[in-house]
């Protein structure tokens, strides 16, 4: 099988300007010629085996990030968008997306900020929205999707939360009790940390300096909301600044990603990084086995999973989501080549959805993307009780993923077939940018492909796919 090249010129250009070097002095460093270095940052030349190497002894690069960042992202957003009607059928082809999202990042981007825009304000109209008739109405991404969008191009990895959040569970290097380190820590601060009967989780009081946690949650959840108002206490300073940093467009969109942010040092902390991924290696990435050495609910240890990419100790790259029971993604986070659809559900073939079928248990799936791509995927439902007979349950399904290759690092994987291609289910992201041909539950036609309609011939589809 021929080697796929790499083309990376955005990368290598991002690379020299964090370094402050000209082209001249770049090129020196990675002992190859001026002109080599301006066709590979153009795109003209792939990135040869030799500027990698370099890349990794002279600057400790992490070369994987060649391959990873946010053009893959980028093209499948840009797909998905181009899939609207409203762009009719002539999209662009892949090979152009692709070009765009590697050499013109920033083009890429402002094309999604407009068709984001685009698409709600078609939303508004068709709800009759009379935001649209307000004089300080504004065409601006939705706060929920700006702050998506923002950990989503992140690779749901924030170091510097990460590691501050590690630092704070390992005192010394060694790993402590979260609960009683938290409460510690907050009591210094005159903060009084009490159980109570009430149906909110969380409530805190600063006048008063009271942390009311539920008594009627699970330990793990306590455990969490404690770590999520401890980072708003303790660590807001550094919550703050990479708030600055992500420049955001509205207060609401902040004000979440705030959210967020406390959220994902809440996680940290309950399972801080190095020694996380020392015992997920350790026990194969066995969700319920993680799930009791951190004192975590497997949603929360699923979810973990799926951040762990700091440079220099990086994890299996896992792909995590969530679903309701209506199909609607309700998390999303992907660190493989493998991204969800921005609008509506995902892939019906996933078997995600039927995990809700099959409470408590976990369901394993292999699978191929249209772009040949195998993964490994694990399903379950999760159940989030009230705490009283009346209190309502919410019922969600988590899914978690990774590709083929890592398959022997996995206990889920241990007895499938993974040599035999008619083990993997077809999946996809989006009906209307899926090539699939033979779908049995394709929804709607492909945008890229002409239709034969046939009013005397019906197969599986009311029409053929050209």
């Amino acid at each position: 099988m021929a080697t796929q090249k790499l083309y990376a010129g955005a990368k290598l250009r991002e690379i020299r300007t964090k370094l402050g070097l000209t082209q001249k002095d770049f090129a020196a460093k990675l002992g190859i010629s001026l002109p080599y270095l301006n066709q590979m940052e153009k795109n003209n030349r792939p990135v040869s085996t030799g500027v990698v190497l370099a890349l990794a002894s002279e600057f400790g690069f992490d070369v994987t990030e060649l391959t990873a960042g946010d053009a893959e992202r980028m093209v499948t957003d840009m797909r998905e968008a181009l899939a609207d009607p409203v762009f009719g059928e002539d999209a662009p082809p892949l090979a152009d997306l692709q070009l765009a999202a590697s050499n013109a990042p920033a083009l890429a981007r402002a094309f999604l900020d407009l068709h984001r825009a685009y698409r709600q304000t078609h939303e508004r109209l068709a709800s009759l929205d009379e935001a649209l008739g307000r004089e300080d109405a504004a065409l601006r991404p939705s706060p929920w999707e700006e702050v998506r969008d923002f950990f989503h191009y992140c690779d749901n990895y924030i170091d510097a939360v990460d590691r501050a959040a590690e630092t704070f569970a390992c005192p010394g290097g060694t790993r402590a009790d979260p609960w009683v380190t938290a409460v510690t820590a907050l009591e210094k601060r005159g903060v009084t940390v009490v159980l109570t009967d009430g149906q909110a989780l969380r409530g805190y009081d600063p006048s008063a300096k009271r942390l009311t946690l539920s008594s009627r949650a699970a330990p793990s959840t306590q455990r969490f909301h404690l770590m999520h108002q401890l980072a708003l206490l303790t660590r807001n300073d550094l919550l703050e600044a990479t708030l600055d940093l992500a420049r955001f467009h509205s207060d609401e969109a902040r004000a979440i990603a705030k959210i967020g942010l406390a959220n994902y040092f809440a996680g940290a902390a309950m399972m801080p990084y190095r020694p996380f991924l020392e015992q997920a290696r350790e026990t194969r990435h066995d969700l319920e086995r993680l799930a009791d050495l951190f004192g975590t609910s497997i949603e929360q240890v699923a979810h973990r999973l799926s951040t762990m990419q700091r440079p220099g100790a990086k994890g299996i790259p896992f792909f995590f989501v969530r679903v309701d029971q209506a199909g609607t993604i309700t998390k999303r986070h992907s660190a493989t080549r493998l991204q969800f659809a921005r609008f509506g559900g995902a892939c019906p073939l996933w078997n995600v959805h039927q995990a809700f079928e099959t409470p408590g248990r976990f369901l394993r799936q292999l699978a191929e993307t249209p772009d040949g791509v195998r993964y490994v995927c694990l399903a379950r439902d999760v159940s989030k009780p009230g705490g009283s007979f009346n209190a309502p349950v919410q019922r969600y399904a988590i899914g978690l993923g990774c590709e083929l290759r890592h398959a022997g690092d996995l206990v889920y994987a241990d007895d499938l077939d993974v040599t035999n291609s008619r083990a993997f289910e077809p999946i996809g992201i989006s009906c209307r940018i899926c090539e699939r041909k033979d779908c049995h539950q394709r929804s709607v036609p492909p945008l890229e492909r002409r239709l034969t309609v046939d009013a005397d011939h019906r197969g599986v589809l009311p029409y053929r796919i050209d």
